[in-house]
């Protein structure tokens, strides 16, 4: 089969393409033919070797897939060879084949489509888990979210429309934002045109914001905090912007506030059945057409590098897939 293999830590441009040998599924494994991989800002900073955790080298990137199941281990039960499924795992998604524990299966609902499939665990697992176990948002609350026509932004926007919020949607560019309005953003704000503070503070009648979902960090964040609303509630999801900002601490106390971090891949760990339950919920609205991935670019095998080179420098908008056949 042919992969993408990180042989050493380096920016994405220096991944290559290789022949490895087909996997073999070990007790509770399978297979998957990968159809569609999805693309994502932690696989930028894991080459690189700046994320939590670094896999042993060398390795094959990418964590999210759909696919369909062409082998199984004899002791694997609750699937069959021919199954469609969406599997999510540390590593191994930009590659033909991908060997994965059963654990880290869900079925494919009918109807929906590979890319589609390999567009949703990370992106809708991490912003459900943020806006509804950590936030705990409630109808008729604003969310203001950062970066909002990034992958975890759109799926931010629309949870949050699917949970009667009011969405503040902040990026940019005019041509960003009117993709969160496409998804449901009630206001838009251009930071590098208007004034974020004081945007803010217009779009929530000086109340501010009850909820900011803020996956990119940097110049922005602190004068979003600045902003929020008397117990408000700020998520910590992630630092696409490359610099993790510090924020002044009596600001907590002066807002009442709380500062809540984000680490959706621990939480699937940790409970693996309320990830489960929260991707079911997700799935329902799906099918239901209250949410709907973006899928703005679809890259091959040999050019997964670009993908990750494109979501570097943030020329993402929504989600990119890697599609690893060659007859795709």
């Amino acid at each position: 089969m042919k992969a993408v293999v990180c042989e050493a830590w380096g920016l994405p441009e220096s991944l290559k393409v290789q022949e490895l040998q087909d996997p073999q599924p070990g007790p509770g494994q399978v297979v998957i033919e990968v159809q569609a991989a999805g693309v994502n800002f932690p696989d930028v900073l894991i080459v690189q070797g700046k994320y939590q955790f670094k896999p042993e080298l060398p390795f094959v990137p990418g964590s999210e897939v759909a696919g369909v199941i062409r082998s199984v281990a004899n002791d694997v039960t609750t699937f069959k060879i021919g199954d469609k499924v969406i599997a999510f795992t540390s590593t191994g998604g930009f590659g033909q084949q991908l060997l994965a524990p059963v654990q880290a299966l869900m079925p494919m609902p009918p109807g929906m489509d590979f890319d589609t499939a390999a567009a949703i665990t990370l992106t809708y697992g991490t912003s459900y888990h943020a806006i509804v176990d950590r936030a705990k948002l409630e109808a008729g609350e604003n969310m203001l979210i950062l970066g909002a026509a990034g992958g975890v932004g759109l799926a931010a926007i629309e949870i949050g429309k699917a949970l009667g919020a009011r969405i503040i949607a902040c990026a940019s560019t005019d041509e960003k934002l009117e993709v969160c309005r496409q998804h449901g953003a009630d206001v838009l704000i251009n930071y590098s045109k208007q004034d974020l503070r004081e945007a803010v503070k217009a779009a929530t009648g000086g109340k501010g914001p009850d909820v900011i979902y803020d996956p990119v960090g940097g110049e922005y964040a602190e004068p979003a905090f600045r902003s929020i609303a008397w117990g408000g509630r700020y998520l910590v999801v992630g630092f696409a912007n490359g610099e993790i900002p510090k924020l002044p601490l009596n600001l907590t106390l002066l807002k009442g506030a709380s500062l809540m971090g984000v680490f959706w891949g621990e939480f699937t760990k940790r409970d693996p059945k309320g990830n489960l339950k929260n991707m079911r919920q997700v799935l329902q609205w799906l099918q239901e057409g209250k949410i709907k991935p973006l899928i703005s670019g679809r890259y091959a095998l040999e050019d997964a590098w670009r993908a990750l080179d494109d979501m570097a420098a943030r020329r993402v908008t929504g989600k990119v897939v890697v599609l690893p056949q060659t007859d795709r």
